[in-house]
This record gives C-alpha cells, structure tokens and sequence, in this order.
C-alpha cells in the first residue's frame, strides 16, 4: 500500500522531559503544544517533535493519514489500532532495516493541544 502522506512528528527518546523542553525551545524557538511528566509535543515550523520516556515508545517518525487509511494500513498489517489518549489513533510499522513508523489519524474534533479557531 502506498500512501502519500506528510510526516506529522518525530520522536524522540528522553530521560528528563522538563529539561529536554527547554533545551529545544531555548535551541530552536519550538512551541510547547502539550507537556507533562512523561511526554511533551512541540511545534518546530510545519513539523513536531515528541518528546517521550524512554519505556513510552519507540523513536520514531510519523506519518499523518486519514481515518480510511489508517484502517486499511492496519488490516494489510494485522495490527490493531491504538487510541492514544490525546485523541489520536494509530500504528506502528517497522521499515526493512527495523526503523519505527507510526502512522497517525487525528480525530474531526482535534486533540487535547489542538486549539479550536478562534470566531473574533
């Protein structure tokens, strides 16, 4: 299956979330969209950066799809699809050479650091 897609975010191993926050956003400017203690996702111009413990996830890329498919992504791979719990669905696909690759559907209703357009 080819799915021409953009990359939504790379992630990044971390042992100190607070401390690798500052580092990217004092370095690079990057915007803090969502942080807690054990992830944090950055705006870094038309890409993201996730920051995560080591134990969370893999390092990886990640591709955005649409929910269609994410769905047929999934049943090619017979894998399941992961709710994450700031409202994306997903899954992990690895290239030949064992590289991580997620594959990303954000929900119609955006996420928990998606902010709604503003009517003023």
């Amino acid at each position: 299956m080819t799915i021409p897609s953009p990359i939504d975010h790379i992630a990044v191993p971390s042992t100190n979330i607070a401390a690798s926050v500052r580092w990217y956003v004092d370095r690079f400017a990057a915007i803090v969209l969502y942080q807690d203690a054990t992830w944090a996702f950055l705006q870094m111009g038309p890409v993201k950066l996730a920051i995560v413990t080591p134990t969370q996830h893999p390092p990886h890329v990640a591709v955005s799809v649409t929910e269609a498919q994410l769905a047929a992504a999934a049943k090619e791979a017979n894998v399941p699809i992961d709710a994450h719990r700031d409202g994306t669905t997903g899954i992990y696909l690895h290239d030949p050479f064992g590289n991580a690759v997620e594959l990303i559907c954000y929900p119609p209703g955006g996420t928990i650091y998606q902010k709604p357009p503003s009517t003023t």
